[in-house]
Formats: structure tokens, C-alpha cells, sequence
């Protein structure tokens, strides 16, 4: 009776897995399902992910915990079920042979178990499309200040139970060089993080640090809009600038607060009086300039060799300046402008722009130096286009003297981001991407101070990404790098994670140690110390390990 109900749970159970399967594939998305094996009365759930190198490679497990947790025996009762179906020596279960092979299927554990069992996991084997036999995981976890393990009992374990005379060991750490946090509880963090993988082979030791020999790798992700931010002032033109842009093709604007005291209408007169004054000559930016490099020191003085505003402003950046501290509605706009216009065919004003503008606004000023300018209606979308184009023109120049400046990018490398031949929406979507990089180039300047050499392979890599897809500040970019050059980050440093992989040739069939100092399973919960329970420099040591194991064992069907 028992081996009656085992087979019909095991063609039930495959069944259900398979009708999942075959959903998925013709890309029907569905909840999560409830299957109850042997006993109505008893419930569980189980998931499939995409392969074993979900559990080898890191053992996080995702954002979304979805399914409970199984307690370790029911578990297993899921992993033999999903075993016997694909066994082809079962030709006694009534399943179509031969047996579609399913992805690798991982069963959640409760971890009640004195291992700590959090995760099973189950791999077919496969030959010429025919199923040899399987791959049988087992993943605990557990939170220990204590820990204790020693290399050569894992070789030697490994060695045992896969019945080998040799095996290597791997080795792998991560080092946290940067992660943004929280100014306070109210105003959240751009999620900005900068990592140092490296991996290495032979391991001597636990916990060993890596040597100059490894392969490194940065990964690094920014966010723009950093509140304490070194660019933050340029960080609000470009949040202006779309501002500008959502109005050209909604017709809606949702200004900004202003920065500025005075109305935006005061602003640009006395600019027009004081450029009046000087005989509509003079060169009026020093003022400005001063102030904003005076505002970027007071946020962030190590940032004044990397970025500061040019000091060669003409009439036009100066006046997008003044106007996108200032402009709180479109009413703004056409005053500003109205006074503008009205100052230039007077002849009170003949400002000097840098050549190389398309703008409406250049247009203009370029014909009042010859005493005639065509008539422009302040009308419409005119007056929006108008200071977006400005803004286009500052920011681009600003972006072409810092790569420029610093020598990470030509002329010709810029030229995809820089164009005006595109559309103006187009435009924008290009220069937030310019930013991008800006943002990520600071960063890394800022937080590891890195070679030039690995500054300008970072800034190509960016450059290609952008070239090639839309923008991401989710996106992590990856650069290799040589130990010797970031050997400063990390060898007196503690690793975030720690582990060591021993395999003796077969691919599949690992033995994995992980030491990290953050938890690895989400749908666990471990205690967590409070304040108390840490010291002050709050470093790896004195903070709660989470140790990680993971065991293979192989089945052979044939």
C-alpha cells in the first residue's frame, strides 16, 4: 500500500511540475501553486530555479520569499518524489516515456534540523538527451560568532564521499570598498555600491587573503542624485533639464522648488543691468562661478580637482544659471525671455556666446549684432524649447571638459552623446546617460582613488554600454582589474564573503564553505545583535557570522 501511494504521488507530482513547465515556456505566468503529497491533510510547497549555479556560485536566494518554508523530512519526501519520476529504471509509473527532463528543482527548509538545512536541491544528469542520473544538493546555514572549520577536513570529507584520491580548491572573496547610506530615516540613499570580487586557486587556507595572482574583478553601481553628493548641483540642472523636456511633450511642467531667493524675473534683469553697464561686453561669470565651486567645497572639498563649473560661462549658460535656480512657472519663462529679447533690440546688450550653438536663443543674438532679428512669438512650447536648448549646450560643454579635462575620452568617443543631429528628446535621454558615467567616474575618484589607467578603461567600458542600451542605474558595471593596482583596497581589509569551493573533476559535484557577514538566506530568520552587542569600529569580527555549507552526492540511474 505505502509503495502504491509513493508511485502515485511521484506521477502526480511530476505531472503537476511538467503542466508548470510547459505554462512557462508558452510564457503563461502563474502564482505560486499548492501540491500536497501522500497525505491530504499535510501541505507544501516547492520551487524551481534555473540551475545549480544558484546555490554554488552565491547563496543569496532573491528578493521575494514566496513559498514557506518545508520542515527538512517533507522536503526530502519532494526530492525523492521528483528522483523516482525521472528515474528510467521506473518503468512501472505511468508517466510518458521517455521522461521530459524538468529544470533542477530547490525545495526551502525550515533549517529545524541540527545542520541547519535552508535549501534542497535536486539536478538531472544528462547524456545525449538521456537521463544517467542525478544530482542530489544539500545547503545549510546557520548564524555563528564561533564558527570552526578546517580545510583540510573539508578535502578530505569531499574526498570520502565522492570516493576521489585528489581535489582543488577555489577560492573567492568579496570586499564592500563603498556602499551609500541613509541621511536619516526620512530621506533615503541614491543606492550606490562599489564591490571587489576575486577568486584564486590553489586555497591554503581558510579565510585565506587573496593573492597577487587572483583574477579581480569591480563591480560597480551608482545611482545619481546623491544628497551629499559632490555633483549634486549638476545632478538638479540635469532634473531641470527634464523637467524642460516632460513640458515639450506633455505641455506640463512640475517645477521645482527654487534655490534662489529672488523671483527668476528679478534675476535675469539685474544680469541685464549689470551686463548694460559693462557695455553689454563684460564678462560677468566670476561671480557665479566662485559661488558654486564655493557650494561644491562646503558639500565635499575633495572634489574641486575632479569637477568644478568653468569659469568661461557665456551669456547663454549664464543665463540657463540664473534661470533653473529660479523659474517656477511658464509665466517666468516668458517674462525672462520677453526682457531678453527686448534688451537685445534695444541694443542695450551684445553678449558673446562659444560658437558651435543651434540654439533659438544664439540665433537671435548672433542676428541683433547686425541690427536686424527675426520676430519670435513667446507662445506655445517657444518659450520651453528655447531654455532647454540653452541647457542642452551648458551641460554637454560641461560634461566634454571633464573627460576632456581629465583625459578619459575624445572628442570622437563623445561624439554619440554630444550631437545635436538628433531629436531634442533624444538629446536629453543622451546626456542623462553622460551623466551617468559622471556620476560612476566621481564615485570611484572619489571613494577609491584609482589609477588613471583603470579610470579610462572604466570610462570606454561606460561609453560602450551607452552606445548600446538605454539608461540603467540598476546596471552593474563590471571592469577587471589587477590585483597589484587595488591591492590597498583589500589586503588589510576583512572580506563581506569568504568561501571556498573544492571539486575533484566532475563539474557538478562541489563541496562549498561560505563565511559572510550578512544574512544569505532571505526566508530564515536569524538573530540579529543589537547595538549593544557590537563595539564601536563594529568590524567582521566583532559583527554575527553567517556560515554556509553545500554538499553534493551523485545518483547513477544507468
Amino acid at each position: 500500500m505505502m509503495w502504491y501511494r509513493m508511485n502515485r504521488a511521484a506521477e502526480e507530482f511530476y505531472s503537476r511540475l511538467l503542466r508548470e513547465f510547459d505554462e512557462e515556456k508558452k510564457g503563461i505566468h502563474k502564482d505560486p501553486f499548492i501540491y500536497e503529497p501522500l497525505e491530504k491533510e499535510e501541505t507544501s510547497h516547492a520551487e524551481e530555479l534555473q540551475s545549480e549555479e544558484t546555490a554554488i556560485s552565491d547563496f543569496s536566494t532573491g528578493e521575494n520569499v514566496g513559498p514557506l518554508a518545508l520542515p527538512v523530512g517533507r522536503a526530502r519526501q519532494l526530492i525523492g518524489l521528483y528522483t523516482m519520476a525521472h528515474n528510467p529504471n521506473m518503468t512501472h509509473l505511468k508517466i510518458n516515456h521517455p521522461v521530459t527532463a524538468l529544470p533542477a528543482l530547490w525545495v526551502r527548509c525550515d533549517s529545524s534540523d541540527p545542520e541547519g538545512t535552508c535549501w534542497l536541491g535536486a539536478e538531472l544528469v544528462t547524456t545525449n538527451d538521456n537521463i544517467t542520473g542525478i544530482v542530489l544538493y544539500t545547503v545549510s546555514s546557520k548564524a555563528d560568532k564561533n564558527y570552526s572549520v578546517n580545510l583540510e577536513d573539508l578535502k578530505s570529507s569531499h574526498k570520502k564521499r565522492h570516493h576521489l584520491s585528489t581535489v582543488t580548491a577555489r577560492g573567492f572573496a568579496q570586499y564592500e570598498l563603498f556602499k551609500s547610506t541613509a541621511l536619516d530615516d526620512t530621506l533615503a540613499a541614491s543606492q550606490t555600491t562599489i564591490t571587489l570580487d576575486i577568486s584564486w586557486s590553489p586555497v591554503d587556507e581558510i579565510l585565506q587573503t587573496p593573492p597577487l595572482s587572483s583574477t579581480a574583478t569591480l563591480n560597480i553601481k551608482v545611482e545619481s542624485g546623491e544628497p551629499r553628493g559632490p555633483l549634486n548641483h549638476l545632478q538638479r540642472e540635469v532634473k531641470f533639464l527634464l523637467v524642460l523636456a516632460d513640458g515639450l511633450r506633455t505641455g506640463v511642467s512640475e517645477w521645482p522648488e527654487p534655490l534662489e531667493v529672488k523671483s527668476a524675473v528679478d534675476l535675469v534683469q539685474e544680469f541685464l543691468n549689470d551686463l548694460n553697464k559693462l557695455d553689454g561686453f563684460g564678462d560677468s561669470t566670476k561671480k557665479d562661478t566662485e559661488t558654486v565651486k564655493h557650494d561644491s567645497a562646503a558639500v565635499d572639498r575633495t572634489i574641486e580637482c575632479l569637477f568644478t563649473v568653468r569659469g568661461d560661462l557665456d551669456f547663454a549658460e549664464q543665463l540657463w544659471f540664473k534661470m533653473s535656480s529660479s523659474v517656477i512657472s511658464y509665466q517666468d519663462l516668458v517674462k525672462c525671455f520677453t526682457l531678453i529679447i527686448q534688451s537685445l533690440q534695444r541694443g542695450d546688450i551684445q553678449p558673446w556666446l562659444h560658437s558651435g550653438s543651434n540654439s533659438l536663443l544664439s540665433k537671435l543674438i548672433h542676428q541683433s549684432y547686425h541690427g536686424t532679428m527675426d520676430t519670435i512669438s513667446l507662445s506655445g512650447t517657444v518659450p520651453v524649447k528655447m531654455l532647454l536648448e540653452i541647457g542642452l549646450d551648458k551641460l554637454k560643454k560641461d560634461y566634454i571638459s571633464f573627460f576632456i579635462g581629465q583625459e578619459l575620452a575624445s572628442l570622437n568617443h563623445l561624439e554619440y552623446f554630444i550631437t545635436p543631429s538628433v531629436d531634442i528628446q533624444e538629446q536629453v535621454c543622451r546626456v542623462q546617460k553622460l551623466h551617468h558615467i559622471l556620476e560612476i567616474l566621481v564615485s570611484c575618484m572619489l571613494f577609491i582613488k584609482p589609477q588613471h589607467e583603470l579610470l579610462f578603461a572604466l570610462t570606454q567600458s561606460c561609453i560602450k554600454y551607452y552606445k548600446q542600451n538605454p539608461l540603467d542605474e540598476q546596471h552593474i558595471f563590471q571592469l577587471p582589474v589587477r590585483p597589484t593596482a587595488v591591492k590597498s583596497l583589500y589586503q588589510s581589509e576583512k572580506p563581506q564573503k569568504w568561501k571556498v569551493e573544492i571539486s575533484g573533476g566532475q563539474k557538478k559535484v562541489k563541496t562549498v564553505w561560505q563565511l559572510s557577514d550578512s544574512a544569505p538566506v532571505d526566508h530564515l530568520s536569524f538573530h540579529k545583535p543589537d547595538v549593544s552587542e557590537l563595539t564601536l569600529n563594529g568590524s567582521l569580527e566583532e559583527r554575527m557570522f553567517y556560515t554556509n555549507m553545500v554538499t553534493c552526492s551523485q545518483v547513477h540511474f544507468k
